[in-house]
């Protein structure tokens, strides 16, 4: 029977030190380090039932043959979007989310909809009885799927190994354990130990796995960072349960690119997938209201329209308030202070108060251009001119400052119908015009913004 004794591991970075320390020496993090039982018998004794166990040699850079990844079709346009063009064979990926923010139900409608790729779904939250009735609620017809629930590591092997499944889902990696670590699941040592094992097993038989992750209060995935490390890909999954919207970001992505994000809308039978967000974003008729701006944005690299509402009033209390719902409150700030210094607006004695509509956090600078409009124009109590776009950087001196993929922004504007778009100066270089049916108008400084949309 293997010894076991107790050690103080860094749930951050995953040091371990033979005794309790308030500051991590490798990281530097707080109060991270967690006491856990670990066997000493090593963990690489481990054998996966199938898996060759012969000693791997090196090889020759030039005597490697490349050829491009072989992918999955995963029969979803926005999930094959972020991960670049879908899923590479042997590949680990790892969902993470809020709870109930639908990261089952995401990882469970695709693939139901994988008639003919025969799946093996471990679940070690819910029962077989709960993941059928979540099944019949997304109505798909004879899935090539089978459900095993069970948090066995080496159980999940064995079954693997009789079933020869092309895909594996793991729900979630923090409910797995494995004989060979003597700590609860959910422990730094066991969520390590687990996707180091999982992580072989993906890369030795060439069956891409799925992995489902709990995320902390902090919003990062629940466990060691090694766990992101080691992983092919990390999705994020995110959005405000109050909104029906969702997003699927790529944070690490071996085989693609990081600037890529799905779009979803939750229903009632699941999720469906938004190819046109700008539509669904702009939908309500804000024509007379002021305080309404729309600005050209950027999210990855899909531009789509977002609407931004403001609210500027006399402060209540001594101090004025400043509240921010999807854009970064010191932004916003900084944003006030240029509209105050370098225009002249006075919003000293006022309370300002900023929203995305539909639930949407953006971090595009060039959302600054409308941020400012919209208060000015709540401030006036003066609409903004239906059918008026923007886009642009504003610098602390009141300049608007050029921003990348205008091109694409000014063909989303053209497509949904607006006539003008305010963008920076100088910002087209060589972009051919003549064809568009919008008007472009170039700006230099936000008091040339302002005379544009209030005269």
């Amino acid at each position: 029977m293997a010894k076991t004794k107790s050690v103080y591991i860094c749930s951050a970075c995953g040091a371990d030190s033979p005794k309790w320390q308030g500051k991590c020496p490798a990281c530097g993090a707080w109060n991270t380090y967690v006491e856990e039982l670990v066997s000493k018998e090593p963990a690489a004794k481990r054998v996966i039932p199938g898996m060759p166990s012969e000693k791997v040699r090196p090889i020759l850079l030039a005597d490697i043959t490349s050829q491009e990844e072989a992918r999955i079709d995963l029969k979803d346009e926005e999930l094959n979007r972020v991960l670049g063009g879908g899923l590479v064979k042997g590949s680990l990926v790892l969902i993470g989310g809020e709870p109930g923010i639908g990261k089952s139900t995401l990882v469970l409608q695709t693939v139901l909809g994988l008639q003919s790729l025969k799946t093996l779904y471990v679940s070690g939250e819910e029962s077989s009885s709960q993941l059928k009735l979540r099944a019949d609620r997304l109505k798909h017809e004879r899935p090539n799927c089978y459900i095993l629930c069970e948090t066995n590591l080496e159980q999940i092997f064995t079954q693997a190994h009789n079933i020869q499944p092309e895909l594996l889902i793991i729900d979630s990696i923090q409910t797995m354990f494995s004989e060979f670590v003597e700590s609860s699941p959910g422990s730094v040592s066991q969520v390590r130990e687990c996707s180091a094992a999982i992580l072989k097993y993906a890369k030795e038989s060439g069956v891409p796995v799925l992995l489902i992750g709990h995320i902390n209060k902090e919003g990062s995935i629940a466990g060691p960072k090694v766990l992101e490390h080691i992983v092919d890909t990390v999705l994020q999954f995110e959005g405000d349960q109050h909104y029906m919207y969702r997003i699927l970001r790529s944070i690490k992505n071996r085989f693609g690119s990081t600037a890529e994000l799905g779009i979803y809308e939750m229903r009632q039978n699941g999720l469906r997938e938004v190819s046109n967000p700008s539509e669904l974003l702009l939908t309500q008729n804000h024509e007379g209201l002021s305080g309404v701006a729309i600005a050209a944005a950027i999210e990855g690299v899909r531009p789509f329209l977002i609407e931004t509402q403001a609210l500027v009033s006399t402060a209540v209390y001594g101090t004025p308030q400043r509240s921010s719902t999807g854009f970064d409150l010191r932004r916003m700030n900084m944003l006030l202070a240029v509209l105050e210094k370098r225009a002249g607006f006075k919003l000293v004695q006022k309370d300002v108060f900023l929203n995305i509509a539909g639930g949407l956090k953006v971090n595009d600078p060039a959302n600054d251009l409308a941020v400012i409009s919209s208060v000015l124009s709540s401030s006036l109590d003066i609409a903004i001119e239906t059918g008026v776009c923007m886009a642009g950087e504003v610098g602390l001196s009141g300049e608007i400052r050029p921003v990348n993929r205008i091109e694409q922004r000014i063909h989303e504007a053209e497509k949904l119908g607006f006539k003008r778009i305010l963008i920076p100066h100088n910002n087209l270089k060589g972009f051919d015009t003549t064809k568009l049916s919008i008007q472009i108008i170039q700006v230099k400084k936000v008091e040339e913004a302002f005379r544009q949309l209030f005269g």
